[in-house]
């Protein structure tokens, strides 16, 4: 399944967490391209990624609680 990540609307986002989160429920991006990824989400541009199909809902709950928008793409 893919997803875009649009943005994160949080005052101070908490990059560790969201690195951490991307490298989680994505698959094939170790945790250097996972911060790199959060740094151009930060930045305000949408990233794309493949999301593992299993723990689908986990992995939604996570993007919520981290307050970053996405959309899924298929």
């Amino acid at each position: 399944m893919k997803l875009n990540l649009l943005s994160c609307d949080v005052d101070r986002p908490d990059r560790r967490a969201i690195a951490k989160c991307i490298a989680e429920i994505s698959s094939g991006i170790d945790d250097a391209l996972s911060r790199e990824l959060t740094d151009i989400l930060l930045e305000g541009d949408p990233v794309d990624i493949e999301m593992k199909d299993k723990n689908s809902s986990s992995a939604f709950r996570a993007l919520r609680k981290l307050s970053i928008d996405y959309e899924i793409v298929e």
